[in-house]
């Protein structure tokens, strides 16, 4: 009877021992979460899951099950649920604070066994309203989301809050948003978001006041009484000025073996990453090698030297914490040798001589066919006709006022004078002799 006693102890013993190296020689990890943080009187979820270190689930399974034990006080439990490899429970509190959650895991069947993993998280019970704010631009009809904190200016800023109740806690609560931009703008919304549009860039502070407001039936008195809750939160941007434009300031021609400068100046808050390259087309600079360089402010000096000639393009890419622009510049190369322009002076003094020359033949022909015109006063009538009146003797004494002119002088006179006096000699021979 004795060695029977004896012998299933030895074998309980053995089998404890080699229980043990095994249980040694595996690692286990438990691995806790849970969806705090959660507002007093809300439920939060804490779940536990126990695995190898390689994730050899398969392994564990075929041969044990195991046990969840947790510790949670003093926040109160409201469910719990169990399977082989993983446990959760449900639990809320009155009260705000960091709360501390452990669990450790053994075998079911062995409960004089140490725990094969432990693990502990922290609950935040607050007793204001949880969530947060999110920032994002539309330009274009597109929209951008910020993942940072810097947002553009001149663009149509949407800012939202998300509230955070993974129970539904505030499911028959209504809500009131006050928004304070911190530069005289507030608004009062039903709505979690608001549009904005801020113009100047720096640093600006946005502030949201949420009051959620419901009905809730008390539980000692069983009657209705109106429950409040209020949060306030608070999110600063640094305004920039997105990248609007890129000057390439500089000659579009040079030589090969001459030093070409250019200057880009960018309309665009720094600090800026500029990428240029020079290829012989224009290309789209996304993962092209490029010579890539930080600046801190609105302008960058370039300088090449062309071995070829030919015709190539300047790409130039710059972005900043907003958005990113690209803009291209041509240059001609010209080989070395007597720039083309030097070939069209020698044309363009050979056209104004010639052009001066038609000039002058044109206004010296046409000062030789003017002729002074000679008028003479040929009389071929008797002299009887022409014998000057009384009445005109005395009208032309009137105008003279000479003494003389009183006088009548003899019809011989004015035909001896007639004869006496001679046309004007021409200044320029004539050119045709007429015979009447």
């Amino acid at each position: 009877m004795a060695l029977a006693f004896f012998t299933p102890s030895v074998l309980q013993v053995t089998c404890m021992v080699l229980f043990l190296f095994k249980s040694a020689a595996v690692q286990y990890v438990l691995k806790i979460n849970n969806n705090g943080p959660i507002t007093t009187g809300a439920q939060a979820t804490i779940h536990a899951s126990l695995s190898m270190k390689n994730d050899d689930v398969t392994f564990i399974s075929e041969l044990k099950s195991y046990h969840f034990n947790w510790i949670f006080t003093p926040l109160t439990l409201i469910e719990k649920s169990e399977q082989r490899f993983n446990s959760m429970i449900t639990v809320t509190g009155e009260f705000s604070g960091d709360f501390p959650i452990s669990v450790w895991a053994t075998e079911t069947h062995c409960w004089l066994c140490q725990p094969i993993a432990k693990s502990f998280t922290m609950l935040h019970v607050t007793e204001f309203i949880v969530g947060n704010l999110t920032i994002e631009q539309i330009e274009d009809n597109r929209t951008f989301v910020e993942q940072g904190s810097s947002s553009a200016t001149d663009a149509l800023t949407l800012i939202s809050f998300f509230l955070h109740d993974p129970s539904n806690y505030f499911k028959s609560a209504s809500f009131i948003y006050n928004w304070d931009f911190r530069d005289g703008t507030q608004l009062v919304t039903e709505e979690p978001f608001v549009y904005y549009n801020y113009s100047t860039a720096g640093n600006c502070k946005v502030h949201l006041k949420v009051v959620a407001e419901w009905e809730q039936i008390d539980s000692a008195t069983h009657e209705r009484k109106i429950v409040q809750k209020m949060g306030d939160f608070t999110t600063e941007l640094e305004l920039l000025d997105a990248v609007k434009s890129i000057n390439v300031i500089g000659s579009r021609e040079t030589r090969v073996m001459e030093n070409l400068s250019l200057s880009l100046h960018i309309n665009g808050s720094p600090p800026l990453t500029l990428c240029w390259l020079i290829k012989a087309e224009c290309i789209l600079l996304e993962g092209e090698k490029c010579h890539l360089v930080v600046i801190n402010g609105s302008s960058y000096n370039l300088s090449h030297t062309f071995r070829n000639a030919g015709q190539y393009c300047l790409s130039v890419r710059v972005e900043n914490d907003v958005n990113m622009l690209q803009t291209y510049h041509e240059i001609k190369v010209w080989p070395t040798g007597i720039h083309p322009a030097f070939f069209a002076l020698p044309c363009i003094a050979l056209i104004s001589v010639m052009l001066g020359f038609v000039i002058y033949t044109t206004f010296r022909s046409s000062s030789q066919q003017k002729d002074l015109v000679e008028v003479a006063d040929f009389d071929f009538s008797p002299l009887s006709d022409k014998n000057p009146s009384p009445s005109d003797s005395e009208s032309s004494c009137g105008r003279i006022c000479c003494r003389s002119c009183f006088l009548q002088p003899p019809q011989e006179y004015w035909e001896t004078v007639r004869e006496s006096h001679r046309l004007l000699h021409p200044l320029y021979k004539p050119v045709k002799t007429y015979t009447v």
